[in-house]
């Protein structure tokens, strides 16, 4: 184990032997870190969090802490990162409250860039992108591949699809549907993701599937129970239109319109 004889590591953290610790660095007690992590200089790292393997956590980040919220009276609460992450410089990325299920969660393989940061009991899936200064309220939801421009700030609350892109500084209020891009304060939708979804090796037939589909849902003049109905009767057999659709269904916000 590497750890800077100036860094500070409660007794009670569990770190793999391999884990490496720079100067000034601060693991507090209830913390738990996998093999191959590294941990930069002047990071803090409170508990109870378990960060797995393989991440990168560069200098000044703020990981675990208590949550932002009020309501918050010193429970228990968890943080949870998976494998392969990287958070640069002064991320802030804070833990669960009892009263949103008591977790903030964070997938695998996501690029955290410098000053961003992630609030209580937000749910964070797998490679997404949170460009410099993206900023969630407490509650978000971020799916698979999506990724956030720098500056970009997001409502409690809130679900960003598969696969979504924001622009540089937008603000979102509502849902941002798989697939969709959006800028603007407050956010609009301005096309599809197509380039995004090629890089990602998506066929040409879905891509057509999912252009249609989001014509139908902002550009046919339909209201919104009747651009999800139309949807869903006309939807192929393909997982990405059914990932659309079931998304739409069970949005909690409404849509970005």
């Amino acid at each position: 184990m590497s750890i800077h004889p100036t860094a500070i590591i409660d007794p009670g953290a569990r770190l793999d032997e391999s884990v490496s610790v720079g100067p000034y660095s601060v693991v507090g007690a209830d913390v738990e870190i996998g093999a191959g992590t590294h941990i930069g200089p002047h990071v803090v790292v409170a508990g109870p969090t378990r960060i797995g393997n393989d991440n990168r956590i560069f200098q000044f980040a703020s990981i675990g802490d208590i949550p932002q919220d009020k309501k918050y009276r010193d429970e228990p609460t968890l943080l949870e990162i998976g494998d392969r992450n990287t958070i640069r410089e002064c991320a802030t990325i804070n833990r669960g409250t009892v009263q949103g299920g008591g977790v903030t969660r964070i997938g695998d393989d996501n690029w955290l860039m410098a000053y961003i940061h992630i609030a209580h009991d937000c749910l964070i899936g797998n490679s997404t992108i949170f460009a410099n200064s993206a900023s969630l309220a407490g509650h978000v939801r971020v799916e698979d591949y999506a990724i956030l421009g720098g500056f970009t700030l997001v409502h409690q609350f809130c679900a960003i699809g598969a696969h979504a892109f924001s622009a540089m500084g937008s603000s979102i209020a509502k849902d941002v549907p798989p697939f969709v891009m959006v800028s603007g304060s407050p956010a609009h939708p301005h096309g599809l993701n197509s380039e995004g979804l090629k890089r990602r090796g998506i066929g040409e037939g879905t891509i057509r599937a999912l252009r249609d589909a989001y014509r139908l849902l902002y550009r046919s003049g339909l209201g919104l129970e009747e651009a999800k109905a139309r949807i869903r009767e006309s939807a192929p057999d393909a997982p990405e239109l059914r990932q659309f659709q079931e998304f739409l269904d069970s949005s909690q916000r409404s849509i970005v319109r």
